[in-house]
């Protein structure tokens, strides 16, 4: 019979997977006891039953196994917000927050229309969402997986004024945005990473994009100037080393033009604002 304790000493079996080996075992825990982390200390003694063990097992397993706690856990924070994830979406990361803060510095009409292509689990419009009450956001997705985990952290967070549909970025819209946000994929499909650590647990179709990781930036920003409204904004997050091909890109279409740098100081932003 397994104690907190007991349990909490096999933190170091993380160790090589996580600098947080620690804090993980302990989240792992706490999802299973639905307890805070404040009574495994307060507690240590405490044993836990026979469902709890193995309930614990398998978590510790798959983390053990390298697989990101969002998805072991079933949820990561994003801006103010708690989400669902899952393997059908990609995981919210703090460098798409510079893509939120952006949108919201914005002077857009009171009751603006937005779009968020490649929303996965609505992070990027749900954000909005809470913080701007009277836009109207619309997720589009191709998979109907993660437009399943958006539409539970929608209700769930009972945003009326956002929406979720499945399509393949802009195709099939009709209406003109005053912004259009995305967070595509632009990893090129060589790129060592996709097999090893967090990225070989995420969906391929989220993180790959053909032509060196710029195909569907280029699609997007080849269809937004038709789904703008005059002044509309695009806004789009992108790799490292991409942001002069997307200022590039944009340039040909869109005036006022630039990069933005995340915290780490990498270009990670880029968009403009069509004519008004």
């Amino acid at each position: 019979m397994a104690t907190i304790a007991d349990v909490l000493a096999r933190a170091v079996e993380l160790r090589e997977i996580a600098a947080s080996y620690r804090l993980d075992t302990e989240l792992l825990l706490c999802k299973v006891l639905e307890r805070g982390r404040a009574f495994l200390y307060a507690r240590p003694e405490t044993v836990l039953t026979d469902a709890q063990s193995r309930a614990f097992d398998r978590l510790f397993a798959r983390r053990k196994d390298g697989e990101p706690m969002a998805y072991v856990l079933g949820e990561r924070q994003f801006w103010t917000l708690r989400l669902k994830v899952s393997p059908a979406t990609l995981i919210p990361r703090p460098e798409t927050e510079l893509l939120v803060e952006l949108a919201l510095a914005l002077v857009l009409e009171p009751a603006a229309r937005v779009l968020d292509l490649g929303t996965g689990s609505g992070a990027i419009a749900l954000a909005l969402a809470r913080e701007r009450p009277a836009w109207q956001l619309t997720g589009i997705d191709s998979s109907a997986a993660a437009l399943v985990v958006a539409e539970a952290n929608r209700a769930a967070l009972g945003l009326d004024n956002a929406r979720f549909r499945h399509g393949d970025w802009l195709a099939g819209e009709t209406d003109r945005h005053h912004l259009i946000v995305a967070n595509p994929p632009y990893i090129d499909a060589a790129d060592p990473h996709l097999v090893r650590g967090d990225l070989r647990f995420e969906p391929r179709a989220a993180l790959v994009a053909a032509d060196a990781g710029m195909a569907a930036l280029r699609a997007i920003i080849a269809g937004a100037p038709a789904h703008l409204c005059p002044g509309g904004w695009l806004l789009l997050e992108h790799g490292s080393t991409q942001g002069a091909a997307v200022r590039e890109r944009c340039a040909a279409e869109l005036r006022e033009v630039q990069t933005w740098r995340d915290l780490a100081g990498c270009e990670r932003v880029s968009g403009g604002r069509l004519p008004a």
